[in-house]
């Protein structure tokens, strides 16, 4: 039975973390080829803007009125529909060149509203089903929660080579149309067949979801009412006024202007090489996707590396490392290319990437669950999130769109440019970002160090924080 439970866990999180791979790190390919480019920013950016209160308002919902697992269903039924209808008006316009920027993205937006808040209702369904069937989420979480970041790969490469053109579909790592295709590349990766993937997926979670052992809806303490202003962490605003708490905000928001900018533009860059003939047929250039799904295989690895040096460097040390991390992951875009030996150093940021991303995300939930009271750590919580990958990652989206849009530009398909200076500009922010940490931010000293049952913890809850 245990297992049973376990496997069917497993199967969520693939599916659940699937939806997103299908298109987070191509859509930008889409939109650059069918003039849409100078505006790909805003579609990152409205995940952050939708995360600052959609997840609380679900929230809210799944404690007072739906079961969390049909809930669920529901958003990801919402969520799968308007992304359908984006698919439909993309494929019925792109033709034609009327795609309009406006009808799209608004589409997109209301996918995006219903879906994020199911990344923190999956973790929800999984803790619930775990718990009451006697098993342990710090032991049990962490490998279910490890197959969602399998599910974004395997629809990274799936959608990196898979096409349909006239009449025949298959699967190829370079354009199946040739070099006198005058760049037009039929692969998901380049088209808008990669929301079609989305949606399709997302409606068999969402059939999925209801068949999925009931979780029961919360029970709040005796007179005890959940408010919004509690939900959407409000409460939790009164630790500004503690100097180290604030300034650990501050610089959550100041790196979460990171979060998203290689999500946004690393595929975009590096099918950029595309433009250059001798890079032309280069691997690196036209597998973009799948290159960067090595992000995603190095996130799942770090996960398992969090206790250990949590244990090892402390609290501080592991939050600095990241924000150096964020340094080389830019540095290296920088400085690389498609064709070796300069490839490496785009392997290099990808693997780098999990440490980055991880290491600041699940430290710094750490940090917050032991410096704030046992009454406002959910909201605490929240408040970090929100300064992370809402305010942060939405201020660094919109930021990034202005630079990169003004050192580069699209040609064709292709956005060409002065990309080093960019990721040069990235880099260089998030040195400065890292230097004054080192400086401000200070960490108690009558703190234990932290433990390994601890930091497993904290793995089990930090695991759902995504790319």
């Amino acid at each position: 039975m245990a297992k049973n439970v376990k496997f069917r866990l497993a199967v969520m999180n693939f599916l659940e973390f699937a939806v997103w791979g299908s298109y987070l790190t191509c859509i930008g390919n889409y939109l650059g080829a069918n003039g849409l480019g100078n505006e790909i920013s805003y579609f990152y950016a409205i995940q952050g803007v939708v995360s600052i209160f959609m997840p609380a308002i679900m929230g809210i919902i799944a404690d007072k009125l739906i079961q969390p697992q049909r809930l669920l269903g529901i958003c990801h039924f919402a969520a799968a529909l308007f992304m359908g209808a984006a698919w439909y008006y993309g494929f019925t316009h792109t033709a034609s060149g009327s795609l309009h920027f406006a009808t799209i993205f608004t589409l997109y937006t209301l996918s995006v509203a219903f879906f994020m808040p199911t990344i923190a209702l999956s973790n929800t369904v999984a803790f619930s089903i775990l718990k009451r069937n006697g098993l342990d989420t710090i032991k049990d979480f962490p490998p279910i929660r490890v197959l969602g970041t399998v599910g974004f790969i395997a629809a990274m490469w799936f959608v990196n080579g898979f096409y349909i053109y006239d009449g025949h579909w298959g699967y190829m790592l370079s354009n199946p149309l040739g070099a006198d295709s005058m760049g037009f590349d039929p692969r998901f990766q380049f088209t808008v067949n990669q929301l079609a993937v989305c949606a399709i997926i997302g409606l068999a979670l969402a059939v999925y979801a209801f068949t999925l052992p009931s979780c029961l809806i919360s029970k709040k303490a005796a007179g005890k009412k959940a408010t919004i202003v509690s939900a959407l962490g409000l409460d939790a605003f009164s630790l500004f006024k503690t100097p180290k708490m604030a300034i650990f905000f501050i610089f959550s928001m100041l790196l979460g202007v990171s979060l998203q900018i290689t999500n946004g533009y690393a595929t975009p860059y590096i099918t950029s090489f595309k433009a250059i003939a001798e890079f032309a047929d280069s691997f690196a250039a036209n597998n973009a996707t799948l290159l960067t799904s090595l992000s995603q295989i190095s996130e799942a690895c770090c996960i398992l590396l969090i206790p250990f040096c949590l244990r090892r460097f402390g609290i501080k040390n592991v939050m600095l490392i990241a924000m150096f991390a964020w340094v080389v992951r830019f540095g290296f875009f920088g400085i690389g290319g498609p064709t070796m030996p300069s490839v490496l150093l785009l392997i290099g940021s990808m693997i780098i990437y999990g440490v980055a991303f991880d290491f600041f995300n699940v430290s710094g939930a750490l940090f917050v669950e032991q410096e704030t009271d046992p009454s406002i750590q959910a909201s605490a919580q929240g408040l970090f999130m929100l300064m992370t990958n809402g305010i942060g990652a939405t201020v660094g989206m919109l930021a990034a769109g202005a630079i990169v849009n003004s050192y580069c530009h699209y040609e064709g398909n292709y956005m060409v440019g002065d990309w080093r200076t960019t990721w040069l500009i990235f880099a260089a922010y998030a040195l400065v970002v890292a230097v004054l940490f080192i400086f401000i931010f200070r960490t108690p000293k009558d703190k234990p160090s932290i433990s390994v049952r601890e930091a497993a913890s904290d793995e089990a809850g930090g695991a759902g924080f995504v790319d």
